[in-house]
């Protein structure tokens, strides 16, 4: 076992319990509680399994209780303190409230392409070619972006969609990869590709009920959320990776 082997056990076990969980099983370990009462300390659930993980590694690596305790203290201190740097907004597509100004999902999504420096995710069920977004993702290459887009296929949507492949949306856009689902990969009759999603970072999130279309960002009334900093982007970001590094993802294009 090795210190980054903990980090990792650690990090895993406060994105399932939070920070709240990550002190108490500290002032558990710190103390040198019995470890039943340790894994009982909070009703709360995925907390035992998440805790004995943590143990676990704890005891392969020969680590003191008392250097485990203030490593978990500084972790959900640190995640306190990051969520105060997050900022959280609603943006809406469809008609809008002059007496309730609200951010555009179509403004909110451009700002996010152009903003990105190093990666930029997408992932929609539907999509059509629209003209602001296939150039600023051209930009986005240009800038030396690397982009991947993931897409529900015709095949997949069953008669839920017609038309053109939703890939063909992007697939113009050179120099960029796109990803599906392929339904040989899903467990369960009729699962569809349907979450959307913007990533830029793994820093800025924007998550929301509108498909990349024309009607989606700008016609329907569609809500979303546009997360910055904190750690729900990196989550996202780390989880879309591993489904493709899993091969649950598989390239398109």
């Amino acid at each position: 076992m090795t210190e980054a082997v903990f980090e990792r056990v650690a990090a895993e076990l406060l994105a399932t319990v939070g920070a709240d969980g990550v002190r108490t099983l500290a002032e558990g370990i710190g103390k040198q509680r019995p470890r039943a009462s340790v894994l009982s300390s909070r009703a709360f659930p995925g907390f035992a399994e998440a805790a004995t993980a943590l143990l676990e590694a704890m005891a392969a690596d020969g680590m003191a209780s008392s250097e485990a305790a203030a490593y978990l203290h500084g972790l959900a201190a640190g995640q306190v303190l990051g969520a105060k740097e997050q900022e959280i907004s609603l943006v809406w597509s469809g008609p809008s409230s002059h007496r309730v100004p609200v951010r555009t999902t179509g403004r909110a999504l451009l700002q996010l392409v152009e903003s990105a420096e190093q990666e930029l995710l997408l992932m929609t069920y539907s999509a059509t070619r629209y003209a602001p977004l296939t150039h600023a993702l051209e930009a986005a290459v240009g800038r030396g972006v690397r982009i991947d887009v993931v897409v529900e296929t015709l095949q997949g949507a069953g008669s839920a969609l017609s038309g053109a492949e939703p890939a063909s949306a992007f697939l113009q856009v050179s120099g960029l990869r796109v990803w599906h689902w392929p339904l040989g990969n899903r467990t369960e009759p009729g699962a569809k590709t349907h979450a959307k999603l913007a990533l830029a970072d793994r820093r800025v999130l924007l998550t929301t009920s509108a498909n990349f279309t024309q009607s989606g960002v700008d016609r329907n009334i569609e809500a979303g959320v546009l997360i910055t900093g904190g750690p729900v982007p990196v989550r996202t970001s780390e989880h879309i990776n591993e489904l493709q590094r899993t091969g649950v993802l598989q390239r398109y294009w």
